[in-house]
């Protein structure tokens, strides 16, 4: 059995068909107040996950040796001696300034010379380029273990085993993740600029540093960052090329007073976790510091992207 369907008849209403509109948001344009409400309850309670961990630390590195894994997370009782013990019994102050100089170095020849390969890519064009970066993206899949060996050979046969060269020296020769991040956003600046400076008589490292340079400082600063943050918490290094203990970095030291006060030692673990806080509040404070052109190079990434 089929149905036709009949036309309205002369003078009836019909009414109008309308499609799903958008989400209803306030008279203000924000979305409405209870999705507010969960997006920043969803905030908090990510926020307390990670920072619950960091806060136990604290809290039990403030307390007597008998009464670091009590329950709570308050110091009671309180004994703040506990970070002079581990200041005196280390030399952490050495470990603190060994860190800071790979750090800085490791993290700014990571971000200039990735910065000159991206700069490069995104702005000459020659025949084979996209293969060619495909091919450096593609280094990325290499793990570090594949390197380790051949790499060490390296340093050992230049002699500088035992420095710590090895562990910023290699980041001279850019990094494909870095490359990449930073790419994208010399590919987002006007290619006018760069032609009208090249017509006034510009030349190439002129253009990267007087016009790029400036351009994407925020994006540089979040690769400086990451590579700090990177050369900071990296034992591996430290431990394959270092053997005089006033050159270790702070992960290499950590090791150093866990197996002395930790595992296997003097069971000190209200030294150990002292240490601990020591290595961490410097990552606290940098980022802080450079909160507001980090954030704003992720999300202008992100729009770039």
């Amino acid at each position: 059995m089929t149905t036709t369907s009949q036309p309205p008849a002369a003078g009836a209403v019909v009414a109008p068909v309308t499609a799903p509109g958008p989400v209803r948001q306030d008279d203000d344009g924000r979305r409405p107040r209870w999705q507010r409400v969960l997006f920043v309850l969803a905030l908090v309670a990510a926020a307390v996950v990670f920072l619950l961990p960091f806060v136990w630390l604290v809290g039990a590195s403030l307390r007597p040796r008998e009464y670091v894994f009590a329950p709570g997370l308050l110091p009671t009782p309180f004994a703040p001696d506990n970070y002079a013990r581990a200041w005196d019994a280390m030399p952490l102050f050495t470990w603190l300034f060994n860190s800071v100089v790979v750090g800085v170095a490791a993290a700014a020849a990571a971000t200039l010379s990735s910065a000159w390969v991206a700069f490069g890519f995104a702005y000459f064009r020659f025949p084979g380029r996209n293969l060619l970066f495909g091919l450096v993206l593609a280094t990325m899949m290499l793990p570090f273990a594949v390197t380790m060996i051949p790499t060490y050979l390296i340093w050992n046969r230049l002699g500088l085993v035992d420095t710590q060269v090895p562990l910023w020296a290699g980041n001279l020769f850019g990094s494909a993740f870095y490359i990449f991040l930073l790419r994208q956003f010399f590919l987002s600046l006007p290619r006018e600029y760069f032609e009208a400076a090249r017509v006034d008589g510009a030349g190439y490292p002129q253009l990267f540093w007087r016009m790029a340079f400036p351009l994407v400082r925020p994006a540089l600063l979040v690769a400086f960052v990451f590579e700090f943050k990177a050369s900071w918490t990296d034992l591996v290094k430290p431990l394959i090329y270092l053997r005089n203990e006033q050159l270790y970095t702070l992960p290499r030291g950590l090791k150093v007073i866990l197996d002395r006060f930790g595992y296997g030692g003097e069971q000190q673990w209200e030294v150990v976790l002292a240490a601990s806080v020591i290595a961490t509040v410097p990552m606290i404070i940098l980022f802080f510091l450079a909160q507001r052109h980090f954030v704003e190079g992720i999300a202008t990434g992100g729009r770039k992207g």
